[in-house]
């Protein structure tokens, strides 16, 4: 058994949870430097997933994420539905991803693939065949950032929070949660009223600024959309965003 009070601060840590990063390095970089400034260089913190896409810097934004795990800084890496997109395309098959409307795909623009694959230096024009795309982006992915993709974990947990991508499915325990609800959920579940087992902490679903809402908090603030990064820091329950000025209270 671990003792000491070394160990017991460490118990205390505060978390630190960074929302849908899609491609934008600059962003990362500036909520990171927060994060370092107020819990110092081992800040322990969750990556609510969709690192890609939309944005112009996903290679150099998966470089820096792996040069951190690599590092092994205490960093938890939760899968976005947009990871999963990227990922499924990088298979040797592609694989279409069920929950998107039939005229939509992963290199659409609305989706960001298209932009995905640019960082990559992969000229995606209208001459291009879907194949010589798919061909071409095999030749130009590393293999650390394929097995990155796959590694990801679908949620993480504390005693009080409950961390995923998207949401959850009301009423199903946290344990049996589905894949498909951790990535995609909106509608039942940003309208259901009651506690959940624990404080949900998720993105995905693009708001004007980081909201509690008493049974969950949704850190996407659309970075995906040139908005700014958001950064939440949590002690138990309590949870704060993070910006130049310090924290700031995040209440329902």
């Amino acid at each position: 058994m671990r003792t000491g009070l070394g160990y017991l601060l460490r118990m205390t840590d505060p978390i630190y949870a960074i929302g849908d990063i899609h491609g934008q390095l600059q962003e990362l970089q500036r909520v990171l430097s927060l994060i370092e400034a107020d819990g110092g260089a081992d800040a322990q913190i969750v990556f609510l997933g969709d690192y890609t896409d939309r944005g112009p810097a996903s290679r150099d934004v998966l470089d820096l994420l792996i040069d951190g795990q690599r590092a092994n800084r205490r960093w938890t890496f939760i899968k976005g539905n947009h990871d999963r997109m990227f990922e499924w395309f990088m298979q040797d098959y592609p694989q279409h991803e069920a929950y998107l409307p039939i005229e939509l795909y992963w290199l659409h623009r609305r989706l960001g693939g298209d932009t995905t694959l640019a960082s990559y230096g992969i000229d995606f024009g209208s001459k291009n065949r879907m194949l010589d795309v798919h061909e071409a982006a095999r030749r130009a992915v590393p293999q650390s950032h394929l097995d990155f993709l796959k590694g990801l974990a679908l949620s993480h947990e504390t005693d009080a929070l409950f961390f995923c991508h998207a949401g959850i499915r009301p009423g199903v325990p946290l344990s049996r949660q589905d894949e498909e609800d951790l990535l995609w959920i909106r509608k039942e579940f940003h309208e259901y009223p009651d506690p959940h087992p624990k404080l949900i902490v998720h993105g995905h679903t693009p708001v004007s600024a980081a909201r509690h809402y008493g049974n969950r908090i949704n850190l996407d603030s659309g970075a995906g959309y040139g908005e700014p990064l958001t950064v939440a820091v949590f002690e138990g329950r309590e949870c704060w965003t993070l910006g130049p000025e310090g924290r700031r209270a995040l209440t329902s």
